[in-house]
């Protein structure tokens, strides 16, 4: 039963992570579409060690293969993966595996974690937001959709630095508030 409950309240939250983050600032600017006609499916996972976590991820790609009205699937880890480092591994790991199982040129990955950090920032920078969430999660995504989107978006390769200059912008002490207040939502 308590898996239950932090389950729900993990995927309560990356609701909306999605909606004030992803969708309100505009980040994906393809989110919208889908969180309006409910076709991203949360996927909550207690998972907290690499192989049951990859067996997971396959998993969640045969749902999305069984189910073509849902376009993405987020995978958030309630239990596992805290740790940024292991987590990259997870990453790592679970692109391979999405190429060992054929779903390569079908499926992509993203990936956000509380503690994102690319790999030429500093962790302080508010550039990190636009991939830290609530909780380590696996974004998969269908190529086919993207593919489709993105050519009816004009100057789609500008997306990443518009949402870094956005975030630096914004600033980190807006994002660390706002992610304090959907990780708690009485504040």
């Amino acid at each position: 039963m308590q898996h239950n409950n932090i389950n729900e309240q993990a995927v309560t939250e990356t609701k909306a992570w999605v909606e004030q983050v992803i969708v309100g600032l505009n980040f994906c600017p393809f989110a919208k579409k889908e969180v309006v006609n409910n076709a991203i499916y949360y996927h909550a996972s207690v998972q907290r060690q690499l192989k049951e976590a990859l067996i997971e991820v396959i998993e969640q790609c045969h749902y999305l293969k069984n189910n073509p009205s849902i376009e993405t699937s987020l995978i958030i880890y309630t239990q596992g993966f805290n740790d940024f480092n292991q987590y990259l591994t997870l990453v790592d790991y679970a692109n391979n595996l999405l190429i060992e199982q054929g779903f390569e040129g079908e499926l992509q990955l993203a990936s956000f974690h509380p503690d994102y950090c690319f790999a030429d920032a500093e962790f302080d920078d508010a550039a990190n937001f636009t991939n830290r969430s609530p909780y380590p999660m696996l974004h998969l995504i269908r190529e086919q959709s993207m593919t489709k989107v993105l050519a009816t978006y004009k100057n789609p390769e500008k997306i990443p630095d518009n949402n870094i200059a956005l975030a630096r912008a914004k600033g980190k002490d807006y994002f660390r508030q706002v992610l304090a207040k959907i990780k708690s939502p009485s504040l």
